[in-house]
């Protein structure tokens, strides 16, 4: 940290001027593109009931019920804004999410400064300020902002921790730190234990190396301690209030007893890879028709499973709800389609969902057409689908500028365990029925930090 503070210091004119435009840009977005709706009124709902009534639940009239769909990190982070700035004050909110997320601009840099140079930490810097990505989540309620920054903060004291033990040192601090950003990450999107994979296996790395043994597995423990034992206490809360053992969210957002269309989620899978059709399909269950011309080609392998997928969502559409029954036939289309085409299944079309959540414009939080490469269609303008061209070509640079960054520096076990966390997290997000974009920007503090490595030259060794 002393040398990223020198940074600034040798470079505050720099460092001024990208910070007042990320302020600028983030607030663009909070007071011109707000997004308020969805799990912002359940997030919402739950701080309120636990700050007003002293209950972590939902609202379920006329009383409130106890849930556990939700970690306590973010509805936490709303009930102490709502009770300094006033209830339902969510522009409060997103203006802290603002300020927080200025902040992640200067561990990216630091992230960016541990693994290569100077340089590269003042690009990353910049970098990460105009990013419109990162910007324009901190105008929604959500748990986004907080949960990038939970994970800068916590690879970034990870990294640190190795360079200590590779020095000899056992950087007890850092590890401490490390786990402790984590179990914050964690509380906010339960997903962010994946973290631990990556960081435990440098750990387990190093043990191979000629390091201390002793010093690396104190390590490894204050990680595993200060990153898992925070969630002790929400594991007790569960036991006695449902009397189950659920460490974590729930995997579906659903309270013990509550019926979830697995069904239905299955058969999702066997066709979904765009956000599109999550938006025109997975959302609309439960209480919204939807509509056979929403589902693409992909969806159909014969006239008979057209037909059959026709009948289902049919039934769907007359009770605006999938009951047991209708859940299991839907299953039993899934089944056979997996079975027919597995490796579509299990290996294309999670590529094809990992492909779009990285590649897709990222334009969801503002108001502009999905369907942005349908130039034809009369709900959108052709100004329209030129700007999420152009986010989407944004997009491209930042990560072809990661890419150039990692083949030019080549950053050994440091590295090496940023790229595992992009993959790993990567490959969990497709298996998921519902490929949502923001669900990837977990991963841009590593992204923005190697492509400031693009605009630095390594220094040549000596021969």
């Amino acid at each position: 940290m002393k040398e990223l503070l020198d940074l600034v210091r040798r470079n505050k004119l720099f460092f001024l001027v990208a910070t007042i435009a990320a302020l600028v840009l983030r607030l663009l977005f909070v007071f011109r593109y707000p997004h308020i709706a969805g799990d912002t009124f359940i997030y919402g709902d739950i701080a309120k009931n636990w700050l007003n009534h002293g209950i972590y639940g939902v609202t379920d009239l006329p009383a409130i019920r106890p849930t556990l769909i939700r970690l306590p990190g973010y509805p936490g982070f709303l009930a102490l804004m709502f009770s300094l700035f006033g209830q339902e004050h969510y522009r409060a909110v997103m203006i802290a999410q603002a300020l927080i997320d200025v902040n992640t601009c200067l561990v990216v840099a630091g992230l960016a400064l541990e693994l290569m140079n100077q340089k590269a930490a003042k690009a990353a810097y910049l970098l990460t300020a105009l990013c419109p990505f990162l910007a324009n989540y901190t105008a929604a309620p959500l748990s986004e902002t907080l949960a990038i920054s939970c994970t800068a903060h916590a690879l970034y004291y990870g990294v640190r921790g190795l360079k200590e033990l590779n020095a000899g040192r056992t950087g007890a601090l850092l590890w401490g730190l490390s786990g402790l950003w984590t179990a914050a990450g964690i509380y906010m999107r339960p997903d962010d234990i994946l973290m631990l994979v990556p960081l435990g296996a440098g750990l387990l790395w190093l043990l191979s190396r000629p390091v201390a043994k002793t010093r690396t597995l104190l390590a490894g423990m204050l990680l595993f301690t200060t990153s898992l034992g925070p969630l002790v206490p929400w594991t007790i809360r569960n036991w006695r209030t449902f009397g189950v053992f659920q460490p974590l969210a729930s995997r579906h957002a659903e309270d013990p007893g509550e019926f979830v269309p697995m069904g239905f989620n299955h058969w999702m899978k066997t066709w979904v890879v765009d956000f599109v059709s999550v938006d025109e399909v997975f959302w609309h269950v439960s209480g919204e028709a939807i509509s056979i011309n929403a589902l693409p080609e992909r969806a159909f392998d014969s006239r008979e499973e057209y037909d059959t997928t026709e009948r289902l969502i049919a039934t769907y559409n007359q009770q605006l709800y999938i009951d047991p029954d209708l859940d299991q036939e839907f299953d039993i289309l899934a089944r056979q389609r997996a079975s027919h085409h597995a490796f579509r299944y299990y290996v294309r079309l999670p590529f094809l969902r990992i492909t779009d959540m990285w590649l897709r414009p990222r334009t969801e939080m503002l108001p502009l057409d999905l369907r942005w490469w349908n130039f034809s269609s009369n709900t959108s303008d052709a100004r329209e689908n030129w700007l999420s061209i152009f986010w989407a070509g944004l997009n491209l640079f930042f990560l072809l500028a990661a890419a150039r960054g990692w083949m030019n520096w080549r950053l050994g076990i440091y590295g090496a365990v940023l790229i595992s966390f992009v993959l790993l997290r990567s490959a969990f997000l497709g298996t998921l029925e519902n490929p949502e974009p923001r669900y990837m920007l977990e991963c841009f503090p590593v992204v923005l930090a190697l492509a400031g490595g693009a605009f630095a030259r390594k220094p040549c060794s000596n021969p």
